[in-house]
């Protein structure tokens, strides 16, 4: 066998082998030290760690000759590349000279490359996706119709269809200009913010409850949300949207003191923007009886805030390494930890988002709450007369007075001061230990704040002074920095997502080696550097993707690239279950397009509402024209999903969601067919083709096929849509037209 391996080995030098060894293996066993073994110089290699410190142990992880396989995820050695390693270590595992660990070996750990763009196509983007078609000897798909083309473009940005007005116009622009106009004016529009707004949502598990059996109610959840929508429309630089999100108060410290004047100076109102943005970390996933242990409802809650911000911001799996160090990536539960320390200086606080002026104002009403509380008091002990006895008539006339007074009060009251909840720096800090498996209760060694080792940050985080913390913002700065390997090329992946299904990393939130690599790594680095170069703008990076021939491309397939990833071709999807409910609103013409505000739960049905204890858990709203708010505004309620949206695959808001499934199974045909939603949206499309195309059921008919899917019904089309109409009613054929293929799915 020692002859093999020296065979083998033969020409690989002792240097060479020391190299393979930190090429490969230095990533997590070097700096990191995962599973205590550090492989940067032969006294701590021959020194081991968790497992042992016999050489023989390397060599078996290896193979994977009883131990996990080493290195983890795709990539492996040779047996050559191994014989060398084993030669090296039996020869007494002599350096020569310290190994370099400067170079991380994980392609996303490695900082972001600018490459040369490839020629062959006048966009950039295309230049890469054809040098890969090339190689592999496949044809792009030719370019989609114009039709097909508005339809991707809306939905893939607003999230609606586009109107027979918007369509119209853009088939009768000839201009060389004319996509790049549409692209322009989908980007300018609100409607953008709410469209790429539920993306983010996702990524960050948005929701206005805290979930498990109690479900607490976040009354202020929706100021992030709306603070999401205003950063997206307003093209907010990314690398400020992180910052403001993990540290805005600490970056941009501040109050809302006025200057002698009954208004806020803008910078404040922006800094006071910025401080909202750090709602991020209010509303997580939280079990109420944790409150009765302190430390239990502390250590769950850093950890979904240490969760969230490897998922969102760097497209980690950090909570693997919160019970252990992590088994493929360099995250030992030390730095679990130290990310966490850095968490634990803050707390949750509600504070007034209104100037003192106003405060005073809300104030004045005081009087009238201590009325209200005093008529409530009255009732009540009415009502404690009742459980013994039926009231007289005087004391039942007395009931309905009070009633109308309170009623009255009530309606006159302009409520408390409008309050939000953010992260503030927290009275007291506690000390952070390493929980050994994850559990509060067993500490292991007390950790200070610090960043993540595996791009080099060894420091701890200092604060200023014993009385101010700055560690959010030493977080904040890190990960927004220009350099960092991962913060560009995650929000770039999603971009790519949100318009092709896909990332060109196809697990967006495990940027790691158990994570795929990209399909089209060269192109990722130059949209990460482009994105930088430009100012970290995402509606620069849309009108980047929108614009290139690869987005274009017509729907199709190629027997030699069924996933698309080298994306031949266009593939289609199917609308998200938001999207679906706004497109049969937005087409029925009761869709209310009102912005921002609370959260709105739109009735549900008998059979829906048995999902909850009371009515009370869904607060349906009594205004008609609220129930037909967009999607982004309604009621997300961790214990209860909104059932419509639960059917099309909406993600559970409890973790971050990466990517949605799509899936494809009978009841969402029975949902499309039966549902309240589409019953009555139904019936609201039926009246509005007979307001607009009065009198005559063929124009009627194509009415619809234009409003429902952008185009005219052909010969068949049409006869089978007066034959519905004919056989039923015109509402017949509008709940049709929300089942077809054409309506819920984008080519």
């Amino acid at each position: 066998m020692r002859d093999l391996i020296a065979l083998l080995a033969v020409s690989v030098s002792a240097q060479d082998a020391a190299e393979l060894v930190s090429r490969h293996c230095t990533g997590c066993h070097g700096e990191a030290k995962v599973s205590g073994l550090d492989l940067r110089t032969r006294e701590s290699l021959l020194k081991g760690g968790s497992r042992g410190n016999s050489p023989d142990l390397i060599v078996k992880a290896l193979r994977g000759d009883g131990l996990p396989k080493m290195p983890p995820g795709k990539e492996s050695l040779s047996e050559q590349e191994i014989a060398a390693i084993e030669h090296w270590l039996q020869s007494g595992a002599v350096f020569g000279q310290r190994v370099k660990t400067d170079a991380p070996t994980w392609w996303s750990f490695r900082p972001v490359h600018r490459p040369n763009v490839p020629g062959g196509a006048s966009h950039p983007i295309d230049a890469f996706i054809r040098k890969k078609l090339r190689e592999k000897g496949l044809p792009h798909s030719p370019p989609a119709g114009k039709l097909a083309l508005i339809r991707r473009a809306t939905f893939d940005l607003h999230g609606l269809p586009p109107s027979p007005e918007e369509i119209d116009r853009f088939l009768r622009d000839a201009s060389p200009g004319a996509w790049e106009t549409v692209i322009d004016r989908l980007l300018a529009s609100p409607r953008y913010g709410e469209r790429w707004g539920r993306h983010w949502l996702d990524v960050v598990r948005y929701a206005d409850t805290g979930g498990f059996e109690n479900d607490l109610h976040y009354a202020n959840a929706f100021r992030y949300r709306d603070y999401v929508i205003q950063s997206l429309n307003a093209d907010k630089p990314f690398d400020r949207f992180v910052m403001e999100q993990i540290a805005g108060d600490e970056i941009w410290p501040d109050n809302l003191d006025l200057a002698g004047i009954y208004e806020l100076a803008p910078e404040k109102k922006k800094h006071l923007e910025a401080r909202i943005g750090t709602g991020l970390y209010t509303i997580g996933s939280w079990i109420p009886a944790a409150g009765l242990i302190p430390e239990y409802l502390r250590s769950e809650k850093l950890a979904d805030m240490v969760d969230v911000t490897g998922a969102a911001f760097l497209g980690l799996t950090f909570g693997c390494a919160r019970c252990h160090d992590h088994k493929f990536d360099p995250i030992p539960q030390r730095d679990y930890y130290r990310l966490a320390a850095i968490f634990a200086a803050s707390e949750d606080r509600e504070i007034p988002i209104v100037d003192i002026m106003r405060v005073f104002d809300y104030q004045k009403h005081g009087p009238r709450v201590v009325a209200m509380n005093d008529l409530r008091a009255a009732i009540k002990s009415i009502d404690a007369v009742k459980k013994k006895r039926d009231l007289t008539g005087e004391e039942n006339a007395r009931r309905r007075e009070l009633m109308s007074q309170l009623a009255e009060a009530y309606l006159d009251y302009p409520g408390s001061t409008p309050t939000a909840n953010v992260l503030a720096h927290a009275e007291t800090i506690p000390d952070i230990h390493v929980e050994i498996r994850g559990d509060y209760k067993n500490k292991g060694e007390k950790v200070g704040p610090g960043l993540p080792s595996f791009a080099g940050e060894t420091g701890e985080i200092h604060d200023p002074h014993p009385f101010h913390t700055e560690r959010r913002k030493a977080l904040a700065l890190w990960i927004a920095s220009p350099d960092h390997p991962l913060t560009a090329r995650v929000i770039v992946n999603r971009v790519w997502q949100g318009h092709f299904g896909w990332g060109i990393v196809r697990t967006p939130n495990d940027f790691g080696r158990q994570g795929e690599a990209p399909t089209h790594p060269e192109l990722l680095d130059w949209l990460a550097s482009e994105f930088v170069r430009e100012g970290w703008s995402l509606k620069k990076l849309h009108r980047l993707v929108m614009t290139s021939e690869a987005y274009r491309q017509a729907n199709g397939l190629a027997e030699n690239d069924v996933e698309n990833r080298l994306l031949s071709h266009s593939s289609r999807r199917r609308l998200d279950a938001e999207t679906i409910r706004d497109a049969i609103l937005s087409v029925s013409g009761a869709l209310n397009l009102e912005m921002y505000g609370p959260a709105v739960a739109p009735p549900l049905s008998d059979e829906e509402m048995d999902g909850n204890k009371d009515d009370y858990k869904w607060p349906t709203t009594v205004r008609a024209e609220q129930a037909n708010r967009r999607s982004i505004y309604l009621y997300v309620k961790r214990a209860f999903r909104f059932p419509f949206f639960e059917i099309f695959d909406a993600p559970d808001p409890a973790q971050s969601c990466a990517r949605r499934e799509s899936t494809n199974v009978p009841p969402q045909a029975l949902a499309l067919l039966n549902n309240k939603l589409t019953s009555e949206q139904s019936r609201i499309f039926a009246n509005r083709l007979r307001k607009e195309r009065p009198g005559n059921l063929q124009d009627q008919i194509a009415h619809a096929w234009r409003l429902a899917v952008g185009r005219l019904p052909d010969s068949f089309e049409a006869e089978r849509s007066a034959a519905i109409a004919s056989r039923g009613s015109l509402e017949d054929l509008c709940l049709a037209m929300f089942n077809l293929n054409e309506f819920l799915y984008v080519d």
